[in-house]
């Protein structure tokens, strides 16, 4: 008679191991889940207001910061993050709460150039040309904000664009010691910026990890003087 102690024993060890992988999996995402929970309450807690809808609420800054975006999404039509964000700028300026319009944005490769489109837009849309100043190298938003700071000379300005990056930018602005408030764009709803919801939980995160480690922009340069 063939002994089947073995074989036994070793569905045992991968059912042990099987349970043991999923309590690992299980721990790993609440771990995650109760960090993505945390970092979204401090951002929210120390920033709700600092951010405004209304225009009329919203103190004056000499200085609207634009944090960039792409013109397009992938399929070829135009951003309404990259749209309402112009409509939020504009509105800013029509009703003299900033008196110049900084845009910061990626211009990493000679293609790509956010500041330049964004700048473009702004005139059509009856801005100035020398009202507008252009970052070009805003690769995200904790070099948006700092440079703005550090380059720009602005301690206290207005951050234009979703409340939801406005609070985060605004966050990382207290922590570097300006005093910024944020006039939110125009929302998207999730169905159509899914992706940029669920990639703002992970930033907010990051926020913090490059706090601890005290994470700097990737150019300064400079100094470059507005108005």
């Amino acid at each position: 008679m063939m002994d089947f102690t073995w074989l036994y024993l070793k569905k045992n060890r991968l059912k042990f191991i099987k349970r043991h992988i999923i309590k690992i999996i299980l721990i790993g995402c609440f771990i995650l889940l109760g960090t993505i929970f945390t970092t979204h309450k401090v951002i929210d807690d120390n920033t709700f207001d600092k951010v405004f809808f209304d225009i009329n609420k919203i103190p004056y800054r000499k200085v609207g910061l634009v944090l960039g975006t792409s013109k397009y999404v992938a399929n070829g039509n135009l951003n309404l993050f990259y749209k309402y964000r112009i409509d939020a700028a504009v509105k800013l300026f029509e009703n003299n709460k900033i008196d110049f319009i900084l845009v910061s944005g990626d211009n990493s490769t000679q293609r790509y150039n956010e500041p330049k489109k964004f700048k473009q837009d702004l005139i059509q849309r009856g801005i100035p040309e020398e009202k507008i100043v252009l970052d070009y190298a805003g690769f995200r938003t904790l070099d948006s904000v700092v440079r703005a700071m550090k380059v720009f000379g602005q301690n206290e300005f207005t951050v234009i664009s979703q409340k939801f990056h406005n609070q985060r930018a605004i966050y990382l602005a207290q922590k570097f010691g300006a005093d910024a408030v944020g006039f939110n764009a125009k929302g998207v709803g999730s169905s159509y910026g899914l992706k940029v919801h669920l990639r703002e939980r992970l930033a907010r995160i990051k926020v913090f990890v490059d706090l601890l480690f005290n994470v700097q922009p990737k150019f300064l340069g400079e100094p470059i003087n507005i108005g």
